[in-house]
């Protein structure tokens, strides 16, 4: 099992399929996502399974943490070799890695030199950062880029990938044919916790004013 992240339009579905195609396995996917997702399609039209979860107006990282489990004995009931989890990925706070799962991120090359550092758990705690999109960028764009990602994450196996061409994937493969092979996640821990949020606003509240705002909040100070 791995679990990839990363932010949106980053290239996290066009990496899989790719790495699909070079691991030569039985792979499974269980896509998260917010309101809508039109990857099945793209999944189905490869010859991979595929469950879509949709968190609707909760949390895509609670989400994913209340359904994960279900996805584990989905891959073993199917028998899959490779189970791929895919997240939403929608705020850089997100964190749907797990402890002892390798855990993959996917990260846009245009997406400017210093947002590797702008992103939070799903990048500083990933096993592997995957770069999309170099392509597009100079040389000397993507070494800068690289050694921001290096700043954020200096553990991590830095990879280029192109999710049109697929070069780069066959690396990507062989890191993931390294997995450990896993039977159940249950008593497992998430390698940072979720995003914080049980306040008024989260039970269905649209009103504005501190009168309206209960539970856990978080003000700024202005300057006088």
């Amino acid at each position: 099992m791995i679990t990839v992240a990363g932010p949106p339009s980053s290239g996290k579905t066009s990496v899989i399929l790719r790495l699909a195609e070079n691991l030569k396995l039985r792979v499974g996917v269980v896509k998260f996502d917010c309101l809508t997702s039109f990857d099945r399609e793209r999944y189905e039209d490869a010859g991979i399974a595929v469950q879509v979860g949709l968190s609707g107006k909760f949390c895509p990282d609670h989400f994913f943490v209340n359904n994960i489990e279900g996805g584990v004995v989905w891959g073993l009931r199917r028998g899959f070799d490779v189970l791929i989890t895919e997240s939403a990925g929608l705020c850089n706070r997100c964190s749907p890695h797990i402890t002892g799962i390798t855990a993959v991120c996917v990260v846009d090359a245009l997406s400017g030199v210093h947002n590797p550092r702008k992103i939070g758990p799903m990048l500083k705690f990933a096993d592997v950062v995957v770069i999309t999109k170099g392509d597009i960028v100079s040389q000397a764009e993507r070494e800068v880029f690289s050694w921001s990602v290096r700043q954020a994450n200096a553990a991590a196996q830095i990879l280029s990938v192109n999710g049109i061409t697929g070069q780069g994937a066959f690396m990507l493969s062989k890191k993931v044919a390294e997995a450990r092979e896993i039977t159940s996640i249950a008593d497992s821990r998430l390698r940072f916790t979720t995003p914080a949020a049980a306040c008024s606003y989260c039970t269905g509240e649209t009103r504005i004013g501190e009168y309206y705002q209960m539970g856990m909040m978080r003000k700024m100070e202005y300057e006088a």
